[in-house]
């Protein structure tokens, strides 16, 4: 494990990315032969130069001389365009492939089991689709690419310094070995300290993302001080890895430029004297091809070690990203039958369940609910109320038992035809940072205004909406802050109410809103249960006492059933002591 964290490349993460290459195997490829060209073209200069000395300048050769500085010209021009191609292509090809992560990513989060959210942080996936997929493109955008086109023109140049002369090849060579050495180990230190990095990005992301998500109870119980006590421990961890990054950089580029200058100074050393005492071994333009070539031999290897950076938190950005999206959490829908409409009978037969392993919530309960019936489920804080609806939609597996919906277990039901039939209101309502319109519709193109409108009508909210500024096209930005408790659950309620569901589901949808909008939820309970299979979760007994048949749960097992008046008779019956204590001020049942 160890070994494999400290190795400098990981090849097999590698092959893996390269696989989404594939749709964009002829810009790869035209990059390939593009890092081919520049390679040999970065090496033309020196070359045409070393010539145009050797041959004009010390023969004073007019006609030659300026050949040879048009076709300098040339090559400038053309390895400008091909320098201008490389760059846009590599560039794009990297968007492009990250874009194809991405969605790969997103598709696969909107599959997760709720579990899975229960034990993320937000914030840490956030880094993970949006910072870290950055990172990745720049592994083809600015590391891969540009790593093989600086390798392939250190190879060019030094065979063609080889070739021109080898003894000053050999010269240049004497620097090379330490260089090589301290760039490798540059790379595995680099690496060490990007994921550091990364790891603390994605606590300053996961941290500033739930403080500002729970400002408000920040500042109901003054935790503010505190909280900047914290944020500032983290960012000195951020801050910390960032400079051990730099301390890195700064210790090793200053040594390759100091190894650039030595080796130019030792051939301008070895290459002046031979000049001097006209030995035929090396030239004047040889020399000055010499000088030029330095650089570009060294500058290459410096810069690898630069966008081997970069290549390192590409990789480990995609070793976070492809962590996520091999982690097996969705749930199986292997079901073949497609629900086009319930009847609406649902049966719960011997069910048990745990969020926690060994640690049950449901003990193995069993309860029908008839076709167009109403159901209400009562009983203390979890007791398990809100449970049966998460498994009743499938958003957790059950442990044991089945559950079943006109005669059919739910597993052999589509998840997308499950859930299309079942409509939930849920206590904590959230709705995104769009019109009204589009927070009851959800984009559906099935469902036009005209339907929104009158299903509004129908259900007595219409006044309501058009009394904002806008009506439904009212933006009540981010969580639906613009709008009060009740309001938000009074469109929750109509965005449950349009898709016109075969079974309604009410998870303490009037627990947390004011005697107004109660009312309007209660008229609007009337209207969309009726002839219709609903299930009603509520602490507040008056909003269930219509009900077919009332369950009554304590720690995950139903203790009794029936209606609001057998409940009632029985001597010390659970529902009859949560009914006295709840109108124990003078409600008359």
């Amino acid at each position: 494990m160890d070994n494999k964290k400290d190795s400098i490349f990981d090849f097999k993460l590698f092959k893996r990315l390269f696989k989404f290459i594939k749709p964009y195997k002829a810009v790869f490829f035209g990059l390939v032969f593009l890092v081919v060209l520049l390679a040999f073209f970065s090496a033309a200069t020196p070359y045409i130069t070393k010539y145009a000395i050797d041959d004009s300048i010390t023969n004073r050769i007019e006609k030659d001389f300026l050949f040879y500085i048009i076709l300098m010209l040339v090559v400038l021009v053309v390895q400008t365009v091909f320098q201008l191609l490389f760059i846009y292509y590599s560039a794009w090809l990297g968007q492009n492939l990250v874009q194809d992560v991405r969605v790969k990513l997103f598709d696969h989060l909107l599959r997760f089991k709720m579990k899975y959210y229960d034990n993320s942080s937000v914030g840490l996936l956030i880094t993970r689709a949006v910072t870290d997929m950055e990172r990745i493109a720049d592994i083809f955008g600015q590391g891969l690419f540009m790593i093989f086109k600086d390798l392939l023109t250190m190879a060019v140049v030094f065979g063609v310094m080889i070739f021109l002369n080898v003894r000053l090849s050999f010269i240049v060579l004497i620097m090379m070995p330490l260089l090589l050495y301290a760039t490798r180990i540059f790379q595995k230190y680099m690496k060490k300290a990007f994921e550091a990095v990364r790891t603390e990005v994605s606590n300053l992301n996961s941290f500033v993302q739930e403080r500002l998500t729970g400002m408000k109870i920040l500042q109901l119980f003054t935790r503010e001080d505190l909280e900047l006590k914290n944020f500032k421990a983290i960012n000195e961890r951020h801050k910390k890895g960032w400079i051990k990054t730099v301390w890195y950089n700064s210790i090793f580029f200053p040594l390759a430029d100091l190894s650039s200058s030595i080796t130019i100074g030792l051939v301008a050393w070895y290459g002046g004297l031979n000049v001097i005492l006209e030995n035929s071994t090396v030239t004047q333009g040889d020399l000055i091809a010499f000088i030029m070539f330095v650089p570009m031999l060294f500058r290459p290897l410096r810069q690898i070690a630069d966008k081997f950076n970069t290549l390192q938190m590409g990789m480990v950005a995609a070793t976070r990203v492809f962590k996520i999206i091999d982690t097996t959490s969705q749930i199986s829908d292997s079901g073949t039958q497609v629900a086009k409409a319930f009847n609406g009978d649902i049966m719960f037969e011997k069910v048990y369940f745990s969020y926690v392993e060994d640690e049950k919530v449901l003990k193995g309960i069993s309860f029908n609910v008839k076709a167009g019936n109403t159901v209400a489920i009562v009983g203390a804080t979890g007791a398990g109320k809100s449970t049966i609806i998460n498994l009743l939609n499938r958003f957790y597996e059950i442990d044991e038992g089945v559950i079943s919906v006109d005669n059919v277990d739910i597993k052999d039901v589509t998840l997308a035809s499950l859930r299309t039939q079942i409509a939930v209101v849920l206590q904590d309502v959230f709705l995104f940072a769009d019109t009204i319109l589009n927070n009851i519709t959800l984009n559906n193109p099935k469902i036009t205004k005209e339907h929104v409108y009158q299903a509004a009508k129908d259900i007595g909210i219409h006044d309501f909406i058009m009394t904002l500024p806008g009506g439904y096209l009212y933006n009540v930005k981010e969580r639906g802050v613009m709008l009060s408790s009740g309001q938000r659950q009074l469109i929750s309620f109509l965005r449950a109410y349009v898709t016109n569901p075969s079974i309604l589901v009410l998870d303490e949808a009037t627990s947390s809103v004011d005697s107004y909008s109660e009312q309007l939820i209660q008229n609007a309970t009337d209207r969309i249960t009726k002839g219709r299979t609903s299930i009603i979760i509520a602490h507040r007994l008056a909003t269930i006492r219509k009900a077919d048949k009332i369950i009554v749960m304590d720690a995950g097992k139903i203790v009794e059933q029936g209606t609001h008046n057998e409940l009632l008779k029985k001597e010390n019956g659970y529902y009859r002591n949560l009914y006295e204590v709840q109108f124990s001020q003078g409600e008359v049942a």
